[in-house]
């Protein structure tokens, strides 16, 4: 009997086993798929983003003189500023190429410089008042059709993918004429293009340019943001939490508070959006696309997800601790705010590194109350009209330039750096003062 109970078994092993490794084999196809399109996603993002950190720039000899910028050598600052820059660069560029006298020539080689080149060159005379009346040598910011294809290292001899040529597929994709490109190899050829660290991507706001355009004015945008986000929501989500867990009593009245809680925090961020425009900016009249009314909104949208978390922190602190407390003699609130509250900080903290985090990927309710705009100044206080970094991303990713994909992409890498800073930073502090009880 035992003997053919045995043979059974071992007859059914093999099929067990093999089920066995099926199931194993489908987790680890799962894993390696997920890791598969994790990296497609990341090295997608990286090799369209990392050409946004550099910007190319063309060296010039420029005159600075009084017939050449129409102002005096002893003009005022303001009257610097008006000087005729634009002027001077294109006098530069067609002293360069002589056989240039066609107008719409001139306008395309004016056109492989940067428009914002003027003020770059304006700023370099405010500091260099002693170069009046000189011809200095000078790098310029390129066009950003110009800095596509020298990032790229196109080859600039072939012909424009255009007409008869669509088909051709060794041909340029560019908007720049065969006259601009010409100008542009002879650029190339004297070694008067370079391709440097980008320091525009950080320093301006958004721009119609995208050479031009930068992510300063978002940074701005979103650590004002977050920074009335956390304001607002830590200390009303760790009060609610420590009513919660250790002084409400068990009814009905309570147990509904926590039914809504834990509703709150699966409602779409949408909404949140439709409430801070319907109440916030309809009812209120408070400042449009600011950060003040982002901040509120945001910081409704986080309580819950902080509340969750502190009360979990709190809950996972042994009862011992709070009857020896209370033992000793202390009062209520002695116990939690001596004992219970630092203990469970951590933990508390770790929770809502994490729904800042959150907060910091939201659009959809900053574009309920116009967070969309389009920013060029950098805001100076929570009042000022702002935008934040997934909106700048939201915004690019819609602009019909091709240089914003990488624009697009490498705000993305910002974001995606943050928000790993921001998890790492909730992970060390989780490893560094955990408690095993």
């Amino acid at each position: 009997m035992n003997n053919a109970t045995t043979e059974r078994v071992r007859a059914t092993l093999k099929k067990r086993y093999l089920k066995e490794k099926i199931f194993r084999g489908f987790g680890i196809t799962a894993i390696a798929a997920s890791l598969g399109f994790l990296v497609l996603l990341l090295g997608s993002i990286l090799i369209k983003g990392l050409p946004a950190f550099q910007a190319t720039y063309l060296n010039v000899d420029i005159e600075l003189t009084e017939d050449v910028l129409d102002i005096s050598a002893d003009a005022s600052t303001e009257e610097l500023r008006g000087a005729n820059f634009s002027g001077a660069i294109n006098q530069a560029l067609r002293d360069r190429f002589p056989e240039v006298t066609k107008r719409k020539q001139r306008r395309q080689l004016s056109g492989l410089v940067s428009s914002g080149a003027e003020y770059a060159l304006a700023d370099y005379l405010a500091e260099n008042r002693d170069q009046f009346g000189n011809t200095v040598n000078l790098w310029l910011l390129a066009d950003d059709e110009v800095d596509a294809l020298i990032k790229r290292n196109k080859d600039l001899t072939q012909p424009i993918k255009r007409g008869k040529n669509k088909n051709n597929e060794s041909a340029l994709i560019t908007r720049l004429s065969e006259d601009q490109l010409g100008w542009l190899q002879s650029f190339k050829d004297a070694g008067d293009t370079n391709v440097r660290f980008s320091s525009t991507f950080f320093t301006n706001g958004d721009s119609r340019e995208p050479e031009q355009a930068g992510i300063r004015a978002a940074l701005i945008g979103s650590a004002y943001t977050l920074l009335i986000t956390f304001v607002l929501s830590f200390p009303i989500a760790v009060a609610a939490a420590i009513y919660l867990e250790e002084f409400a009593p068990q009814n009905r009245w309570t147990d509904l508070v926590e039914v809504n809680i834990n509703n709150l925090a699966a409602v779409p961020s949408i909404v949140f959006g439709l409430l801070g425009l319907a109440i916030f900016i309809n009812y209120l009249a408070m400042p449009r696309s600011a950060p003040v009314v982002g901040g509120i909104v945001l910081s409704l949208m986080t309580l819950p997800t902080i509340i969750i978390s502190s009360r979990a922190a709190l809950k996972a602190v042994p009862p011992s601790i709070r009857e020896a407390a209370r033992g000793l003699g202390a009062s209520p609130v002695q116990v939690v705010t001596h004992h219970v509250l630092p203990l469970a900080m951590p933990g508390i903290l770790t929770g809502t590194i994490i729904g800042l985090a959150q907060a910091l990927g939201e659009t959809a309710p900053l574009l309920m109350i116009g967070m969309v705009a389009f920013i060029v100044d950098i805001p100076q206080s929570v009042t000022d009209p702002s935008t934040v970094l997934p909106v700048q991303v939201f915004l690019w990713a819609d602009a019909p330039e091709r240089a914003f994909t990488e624009r697009t992409s490498g705000a993305i890498l910002v974001l995606l750096a943050f928000l790993v800073v921001m998890n790492l930073t909730a992970v060390l502090l989780r490893k560094k003062f955990e408690r095993r009880w």
